[in-house]
């Protein structure tokens, strides 16, 4: 029985790395045909968010049977726990995600990024991609100094996210009301993917030492 245990965690540990590869290819994917007006690459993203649901919905399966089952204690009662709520931020990046290959589809053929902000929103949308990946290298190795990575890349997002609604609120970019509406959300998508990806951390430094501090 305990090698079955073990091995439903290892499980829950090999899926949440698995979800985690997803949402890194959704992100890459979608900033790139937000940058690019590609609409072909948008698609791809939004296609593919119902894959990643599944996959999220099947490890919270597995994960509350374990808790029924197994009724865990210590570190692996904080993994199990803490996969429940990583996955749930991992789904919403992948929403997110979503939603910022949405906009680029919208505005197809036209460029959803507005004149000006161009060089910001590509250097969002790297630091989400890189905290993405981050994410991936902490789920897999454990290794607990990743997680100040990921917060200090949040920290640059954050900077970057104030930036864009200084812009936004300037008397050049007021002129164009559906510039400042595509920037103001995709400003907000790249921020709030940044907090989910510290989310994930944050729930790993749980399992690893017991605080969330």
């Amino acid at each position: 029985m305990r090698e079955v245990f073990q091995q439903s965690l290892r499980e829950v540990q090999d899926r949440l790395v698995e979800i985690a590869g997803l949402v890194e290819g959704a992100i890459t994917d979608a900033t790139t045909a937000f940058g690019d007006s590609d609409v072909s690459l948008a698609e791809k993203v939004i296609d593919g968010a119902e894959e990643i649901e599944e996959m999220v919905a099947m490890l919270d399966e597995l994960a509350i049977d374990i808790l029924a089952r197994q009724q865990p204690v210590a570190s692996d009662l904080r993994l199990v726990v803490g996969a429940l709520r990583m996955s749930a931020s991992l789904e919403r990046m992948a929403d997110l995600s979503q939603h910022i290959a949405q906009l680029a589809r919208y505005r197809y053929p036209e460029s959803a990024i507005p004149r000006g902000l161009k060089k910001t929103f590509a250097r969002m949308g790297a630091l989400d991609v890189e905290m993405a990946n981050k994410i991936v290298e902490l789920l897999r190795t454990q290794e607990a100094g990743v997680i100040d990575e990921v917060r200090n890349l949040d920290d640059d997002l954050d900077e970057l996210h104030a930036k864009v609604f200084e812009k936004v609120l300037s008397d050049k970019l007021a002129s164009d009301p559906t510039g400042v509406v595509d920037a103001t959300l995709a400003s907000r998508y790249h921020e709030r993917f940044g907090d989910h990806a510290v989310s994930v951390a944050k729930q790993m430094q749980f399992f690893l030492s017991g605080s969330i501090d």
